[in-house]
Formats: structure tokens, C-alpha cells, sequence
């Protein structure tokens, strides 16, 4: 934790030296992108996408589930995916899935979740996977890039994004990112699979 405490200390200084960048954040923010991915700590999306403080608005998921689009129920995921298209006008929504991912292989594989209920309900969020996804395979890449098509589906439940996507101011875009390779592959709708960016 210390080093944390240390860089945290000596960020201010970095701020300094880049005025220019921080200061009009001040103002407000006017990312372009809405990045939603997995709570995983291996997956730092400012660090897989060169993105600077300001362009990315980020929603992190324990396995980037995105719940069901609920009026009544709204949650915080809701909230901020509604902002995020409303708002702020975001013109692109990435779903990122990675691999080693916890979450989509207790799904794939049917773990006992019962000594952590909240997770367990959570993860009833997703549409169950198909049995062709579960491998032995810890990538689980075959299980992964189906949840991210998943919940891009998922995201056109929603009426902002469906509309937004509809008359073409909203792209969406799947990616799966390796966490021991640093590639990012991206779902290619003509081929029908995931290919290198």
C-alpha cells in the first residue's frame, strides 16, 4: 500500500507539469467513450488504451455484466449508462471482456457460489452460458467473447442506446483483452469473430 500512498503524493507534481491537460477538466468532461469492462484489477483500461484523464468514462462490473434495463429498478449501471448516452453524448460504447476472467468461468463452469450470495446474485444477471463456451482452456476465451456479445445485446435493451445506435450517433464495439499477452482482439460483425485490432 505504501507505494500507493507515495504516488499518490507525487501526483500533483505530474499535475502541475501538465496544466494544460487538467485544467479545462475543471470545467467538465467531454469523454467519447463509455468503457465498460470487468472489476478485474488486471484490466486498467487508461492503460490498455493510452487514454488520458478526460477521454474515457468507465463503468467496471464484477464480469462485465450489464443488468437488465429495469425503469422501475433502475441500478447505479443503469444510471451511468444512461448518463453516459444522454449527457454526455458519448459516439462509442466499448464492452471489454479479458481472460482468466473469474466471473465468466464460475458461470461456465457451474461453481458453488454459495458462500458469496451477493456474487452469485449478481452473476444471475447474465444469460447463462452455452455448454460449447465451457472449456478446460483458463483463457476461457471462447466464453468470454460470447458474454461480451452478450451483453452487447444486453445494451441495446436499453432505450437510449437503442435509439442512439438505431440512427447511427452510437457505435458499439466488443473486445476481449488477454491479460498475459496485452493483446486486444475486436468483434468483427462481417466475419462474425473476434480478430486482432
Amino acid at each position: 500500500m505504501q507505494h500507493l500512498f507515495d504516488h499518490a503524493r507525487l501526483f500533483q507534481d505530474q499535475v502541475a507539469r501538465q496544466r494544460d491537460h487538467f485544467d479545462p477538466l475543471a470545467a467538465g468532461q467531454s469523454p467519447q467513450v463509455l468503457f465498460l469492462t470487468c472489476s478485474d484489477s488486471r484490466v486498467i483500461p487508461s492503460l490498455i488504451t493510452g487514454a488520458r484523464p478526460g477521454e474515457l468514462f468507465e463503468l467496471r462490473t464484477a464480469g462485465n455484466i450489464v443488468p437488465r434495463h429495469d425503469r422501475r429498478h433502475p441500478a447505479g449501471e443503469t444510471a451511468t449508462i444512461e448518463y453516459a448516452v444522454e449527457v454526455l453524448g458519448v459516439s462509442d460504447i466499448v464492452v471489454c471482456g479479458h481472460s482468466h476472467c473469474g466471473a465468466v468461468g464460475a458461470m461456465s463452469r457451474g461453481d458453488d457460489l454459495s458462500a458469496v450470495p451477493a456474487v452469485r446474485s449478481w452473476l444471475e444477471h447474465a444469460t447463462p452460458l452455452p455448454g460449447e463456451t465451457a472449456s478446460d482452456d483458463p483463457r476461457l476465451a471462447g466464453a468470454v467473447q460470447a458474454h461480451v456479445l452478450d451483453q452487447l445485446g444486453r445494451l441495446l435493451e436499453y432505450p437510449c442506446v437503442a435509439a442512439r445506435a438505431g440512427d447511427g450517433r452510437l457505435n458499439l464495439h466488443g473486445w476481449f483483452y488477454e491479460v498475459d499477452t496485452g493483446t486486444v482482439l475486436a468483434h468483427r460483425g462481417h466475419a462474425d469473430e473476434f480478430l486482432p485490432l
